[in-house]
Order: structure tokens, then C-alpha cells, then sequence
């Protein structure tokens, strides 16, 4: 004898409303549940410290008719440069080459009566750069005016930086810590609220501000050493703080 079972068949439609009621209620739970009262601030600090060090970044540049006389003038001006600055106690690994070319020079005729001309090359440019690290700034003036006595002749530039900020970094989180506790404070009493626990905290990256620069060169400033005013640096850090706000 054989037996049938029959089973209700469940409509797709009603199936899929189910599980899609089911999934959201986790959801719709988390949605209604309350959310903890904040106040969040953002403060700033800023602290400042006289320069140990200076990055001085220039180049020497040579013309001639053929690429192997401009380069040939180019190494020998350099290796003065060079041999100069480890005579005035710069150390191998505070000296590095930052950039050379060789570069075609060429002479654009007149097309204003309609011609078409092509430019005529005449020679070519080798330029040299080289980026020290000057780490006795009293010798800074004197490096700068053997620099160009011997050779360098284009760019230039002087930024004057810390070999170690860590310290100068530190005092300027706390005083960002700070102004950030003290605004949440100031937030909360005018609010009429009570300042609770911190719940996050985030720092920005510290950023020094503007440095002085000194971004020309020419062999005139070879009579004397040059004049160098190093100033100060300031280092900013800012901190994103949120605090909860006690019932």
C-alpha cells in the first residue's frame, strides 16, 4: 500500500517578506537605541625652538658647444664645491646629489614674416644640484660664499629646520590637549551640562610653520660671507577631542 504526504505549498512572495522582516529587526532595534550626548572639540598648540640645522640646496650649471665640454666643466666646478665642503668639516652622509640634466640649447629664429624656420641648435646646458646639511650654523655664511666662489650658480635656497624637534613637538600636544579641555569646558557651562569622560581622541600631523628661505644666488654675494638670520621654528599640532556629556 502506498502512502502520499501533501505539504501546503508557501507562497515565494510571503517567504521573502519574512526573511526581509526578520533581517531588518536587528536594524530597526539598533536605530531606537539611544544615542550617548557628546561635545567635541578641536584645539591647537604651537611651540617654538630656535633652528640646529639648515638644508642648503643649490646647483652648478655649465654651457658649452658640445654635451662633453658642458659636462666636463660641470664636474670639475663641482668637485671644487664638493672637496670645499668637506674641508670646512661636512660629513659624507650630510652632503647628496638632488638632481642633473643635460639639457639641448637651442636659438629660435624670427617667424614673424611668415617663415618656418626650425631653431638652431647651439650648444648644450649641464646643471648639477646638490643638497648639504649644515649642521654648525655659525659656519652657515661662510659655506654659502665658498659654495658660489667656487662654481655654484643657480638656485638656492636655505631652510632652516631641528635635527630632533621630538621635544618641541611634545610641549605643543600638550598645550593642543589643553586648549581642546579648555573649550570643551567653557562648551559645557554655557550649555548648562557636565563635561564627562574623553571618548576619542586624534592628533593631526605636527606642521612647522613657515620657514625663512633664502632662494637666490648670484657670485656677486662672493666679496663677503653671506649674511644668514636663522629666526625660529614653531611646531603646530592640533588634536580632535570628543567627551561624553554626564547626565
Amino acid at each position: 500500500m502506498t502512502s502520499f504526504t501533501f505539504a501546503r505549498r508557501v507562497p515565494a512572495t510571503f517567504l521573502a517578506a519574512a526573511l526581509a522582516a526578520t533581517a531588518a529587526a536587528p536594524v530597526f532595534a539598533q536605530d531606537r537605541s539611544p544615542r550617548e550626548p557628546i561635545i567635541a572639540v578641536s584645539g591647537e598648540g604651537r611651540s617654538a625652538v630656535a633652528p640646529d640645522m639648515a638644508i642648503l640646496s643649490f646647483s652648478v650649471v655649465k654651457d658649452a658647444k658640445t654635451a662633453r665640454e658642458a659636462l666636463d666643466a660641470n664636474n670639475k666646478a663641482m668637485a671644487d664645491v664638493l672637496n670645499a665642503l668637506k674641508g670646512s668639516g661636512l660629513a659624507e652622509r650630510d652632503l647628496q646629489t638632488s638632481g642633473f640634466a643635460v639639457n639641448p640649447q637651442y636659438q629660435y629664429p624670427d617667424n614673424s614674416d611668415g617663415g618656418n624656420r626650425p631653431p638652431v641648435l647651439i650648444g648644450y646646458q649641464v646643471a648639477n644640484s646638490l643638497t648639504i646639511k649644515v649642521r654648525d650654523l655659525a659656519k652657515l655664511g661662510e659655506i654659502v660664499d665658498q659654495a658660489v666662489t667656487l662654481g655654484v650658480n643657480q638656485g638656492g635656497s636655505i631652510q632652516f629646520s631641528n635635527d630632533k624637534p621630538e621635544a618641541t613637538i611634545t610641549e605643543a600636544r600638550k598645550a593642543a590637549v589643553k586648549d581642546a579641555m579648555d573649550k570643551a569646558a567653557i562648551l559645557s557651562e554655557a550649555a548648562g551640562v557636565k563635561l564627562g569622560r574623553v571618548l576619542e581622541i586624534s592628533e593631526n600631523a605636527a606642521r612647522p610653520e613657515p620657514l625663512p628661505m633664502m632662494r637666490s644666488m648670484a657670485k656677486e654675494y662672493a666679496a663677503d660671507a653671506v649674511p644668514v638670520a636663522s629666526g625660529e621654528n614653531s611646531y603646530t599640532v592640533t588634536v580632535n577631542v570628543t567627551f561624553a556629556i554626564n547626565p
